[in-house]
């Protein structure tokens, strides 16, 4: 029986569905089995009848086995599942379904109610199954076994990372790796005028690495082999472009130029490009989203490159509606370079691995001044990008789209698991003619490195979002595959361990998470409304429910979460309108959680929600400067476009897919945080939680090593720079005044960005345009409602024609 009143799950839920039995005994049963009694009569060549099984909490689906015949006996599972749960609900269903051509039908349902599994003891009971209306079906029942684990008896909980006991995300398929080496980097480039004043343990300055810079050199000592995935590669960008900071031979060399020269060298240069089936003809063979994949793939047609267009496909055993859902919404978004470099001490050459959010395409080359109306004759002459107004281009002038975004290099054996997942993408799915043109790349041969102080060296674990019909390698038995912490959709493998390593990150949290990302939504389940929207991850549920322990407690602790001002896209638009309304519901459950704690704390009138969880987004505004680029056509008067010409403001678009906890521990990838990049079967992703074990937190005072300094360099490009003499509040972000500091850094730019006097912004934080009432009701920044210079809400509107599962 289901129970009275919800209850929180949250922690894990361990999971074994066994079997069900006497499924026959209901009418639909019967016409199944005596269909396919016909069927083997007459020795006709149908598929028999599949069958699964689902939980849900409420309304989130959390677990789905894979799909077992019906005939001749009644359906065995015997399949296991770890589910992260962080869901409050009465009671929990289980489900048998068949699969049918579009959608499932429901066969019989199964109902526990969620206090019996508060106490932790294991359940294991076979429960009677109900058809439509809850009638009770004849004899059927279904054999399940359940046993909760609250979080708080986690010992990871509230942890932080402690030697020896932590091992990385154990039910994972890459393991976690010691002695790696990992450089973090800001941006496609810095300039030489980028010079923080922070030092590193052993008292030397701190040098923030240029990426461009650094993948230019690395491409260009290749000797071996260059692999490339991308979700999008433009032969035609420049890699190394300032001036002070010229590489000889560098200068207007195009990477398409770049890697066709290496392949005549020798090298074997393999690259893999997501396939935008949009890329037709009619569209100029850009696509809709501009990647550009067919010109791409012309340009190396017939050299030694070996390049393929890569499509996202869905596995066969998918209905006809699911593969085209597939192939048509998700992609391929992984940005990958493995390769091989020289050793540091000159003596051989090793396997390093570019991994994070930068593509290697159109509108990414940026520094730290993100400017919007400078150098667009000589740096972007040819790399123009304004994706926010329609027909926005050189001639019409700035501002361009600035770009923020973060990226990194791995050297030692997690290289090797980037490594792998190439070998195994391109095994998957490289068409016949170039399938075998992987080297044999063995560890004997590139050995890794040993070069770098071993209390310097980190810790690196790879996590993926992918299924089965992306790579090869992935274990066909369901134990295997639960060991692996992969997971059964349809009989699809599915591998989560990006949305996995978030979780445990931010339960192994105690002081603050800082997060840059393109995208924040998430925890649909817990909306006030969109439940059924499909945006399952726990992310943001997961960070309300950290808080909220931590007010409970009275213990400091604090969020900074820095997103774009709108995704990208006209801002007016249906895509970016729903993207927004996703984000508002999803603040809008996270401040109504925090609130709440705090009320129930005793803390009304005292503490604010904004004293532990807040929004950026970054922006800039610059003054005309003499000798700038004018424009010959200005953009149409009165429009989106004219009005931020005029006003000579626009957003800083955040690219990053970034998470840092406690100065300590840090993820980086590919991976938004949404549904699309989280799920697994949706977009393909790529990331890695990594730590430096000799700066963690501890008895003998902070973590300070590169994680820390990478925080505070990232800090000082978006609004340190000009406040440096408050340098020490920032170094405990946890701190209540350090929180009061930076909301008031970031309320004094916004007013001078949309002031009505143009002036050059001195930082680029600004607070993302909502208020938040001691309640945690939102509402608007802006009088108007409107984000600045345009027409587009602030909250947002779900769309009526774009379904939920293409902008979740």
């Amino acid at each position: 029986m289901a129970g009275s009143s919800a209850n929180l799950l949250h922690g894990i839920l361990e999971v074994t569905v066994f079997e069900a039995n006497h499924l026959h005994h209901s009418l639909h049963g019967d016409i199944i089995q005596l269909a396919e009694k016909l069927e083997d009569k007459l020795h006709l060549d149908f598929a028999h009848t599949k069958l699964y099984a689902t939980l849900d909490i409420g309304p989130a689906r959390v677990a789905r086995t894979r799909e077992v015949e019906f005939h001749p006996n009644n359906p065995v599972w015997n399949e296991s599942f770890r589910v992260y749960v962080a869901h409050s609900s009465p009671d929990l269903k289980i489900s048998v379904k068949k699969q049918e051509l579009v959608g499932a039908k429901v066969l019989g349902q199964a109902t526990i109610a969620t206090a019996s599994l508060l106490s932790g003891e294991l359940v294991k009971d076979w429960l009677e199954l109900h058809g439509e209306h809850m009638h009770r079906m004849h004899k059927a029942t279904i054999n399940v076994q359940l046993r909760y684990f609250d979080v708080y008896a986690d010992p990871c909980w509230n942890s932080g990372v402690r030697i020896p006991e932590f091992n990385g995300v154990s039910h994972s398929y890459f393991p976690q790796h010691t002695l790696c080496n990992v450089t973090l980097y800001q941006n496609s480039h810095l300039s030489n005028r980028f010079n923080p004043d922070f030092r590193l343990a052993d008292g030397n300055h701190y040098k923030p690495p240029r990426l461009w810079e650094d993948l230019y050199n690395s491409i260009n000592d290749a000797k071996h082999f260059i692999y490339v995935a991308g979700w999008s590669v433009n032969t035609n960008i420049t890699l190394v472009r300032d001036p002070e900071r010229m590489i000889p031979g560098a200068e207007g060399v195009t990477v398409g130029e770049l890697l066709k020269r290496k392949a005549e060298e020798g090298v074997t240069v393999l690259v893999m490009v997501w396939q935008d089936r949009t890329s037709v003809s009619f569209l100029g063979n850009a696509g809709l989203l501009n990647t550009h994949d067919e010109e791409t793939f012309k340009f190396f047609e017939g050299s030694k490159v070996m390049c393929f267009l890569c499509p996202r496909n869905a596995d066969k055993s998918l209905t006809a509606v699911q593969t085209i859902e597939i192939g048509l919404e998700f992609t391929h978004h992984q940005k990958t370079v493995s390769l091989d470099v020289a050793t540091g001490d000159g003596e051989g050459r090793h396997l390093v691995s570019f991994i994070g959010g930068i593509d290697i395409c159109g509108g990414r080359y940026d520094d730290e001044n993100h400017t919007l109306f400078k150098n667009l004759d000589t740096t972007y002459l040819n790399d123009f990008q304004q994706n926010s107004y329609p027909h926005a281009d050189l001639k019409h002038g700035g501002p361009r789209e600035s770009w923020h975004d973060v990226h990194s290099r791995l050297e030692g054996r997690a290289a090797w698991d980037v490594l792998t997942n190439f070998e195994q993408r391109w095994k998957k799915q490289a068409p016949r003619h170039i399938e075998h043109c992987l080297l044999n790349v063995t560890q004997e041969k590139f050995q890794d490195p040993t070069w770098f102080d071993p209390q310097e060296s980190w810790t690196v674990q790879v996590f993926r979002s992918i299924d089965d019909a992306s790579v090869v390698g992935f274990p066909s038995d369901p134990t295997q595959a639960s060991e692996m912490g992969l997971i059964s959709g349809k009989d699809v493998t599915i591998d989560q361990s990006i949305h996995a390593g978030y979780i445990e990150a931010i339960r192994r949290a105690k002081r603050f998470i800082y997060i840059e990302n393109q995208y924040f939504f998430g925890s649909s389940f817990a909306w006030k409304e969109g439940q059924d929207s499909g945006c399952l991850n726990l992310v943001p549920i997961e960070i309300a429910l950290k808080i909220a322990s931590k007010i409970k407690n009275l213990e400091r602790f604090a969020v900074y979460i820095v997103t774009p001002m709108w995704p990208e896209g006209e801002p007016e638009g249906d895509t970016v309108q729903a993207i927004l309304k996703w984000n508002r519901l999803t603040m809008e459950m996270m401040y109504g959680i925090i609130a709440k704690a705090i009320a129930d704390a005793g803390l009304s009138g005292i503490a604010h929600p904004c004293d532990y969880l807040n929004f950026f987004c970054i922006g800039n505004r610059e003054t005309q400067k003499s000798g700038e680029y004018v424009p010959p056509d200005p953009p149409e008067e009165g429009t989106d476009y004219s009005r931020a010409q005029i006003n000579r403001r626009f957003l800083i678009y955040v690219h990053a897919k970034l998470m840092i906890v406690d100065d300590e521990y840090v993820i980086m990838g590919s991976a938004n945080l949404n549904q699309r990049s989280l799920a697994g079967d949706r977009d393909t992703e790529i990331a890695h939680g990594s730590y430096q074990p000799s700066y963690l937190n501890g008895q003998h005072g902070r973590a300070k090593g590169q994680i820390h300094l990478y925080r505070m360099s990232l800090w000082y490009e978006h609004f340190m720079s000009h406040c440096k003499h408050l340098t020490n509040v920032f170094v405990e972000p946890e701190s209540l005044e350090c929180v009061r500091t930076v909301r008031k850094v970031a309320e004094k730019l916004w007013e001078m960005f949309i002031g009505d006097t143009i002036v050059d912004l001195p930082g680029h934080l600004l607070p993302f345009p909502i208020k938040v009432c001691e309640n945690g009701d939102l509402s608007d920044l802006t009088e108007d409602g409107l984000f600045p210079d345009t027409k587009a809400p602030v909250k947002g509107k779900k769309s009526t024609l774009l379904p939920s599962i293409l902008t979740t």
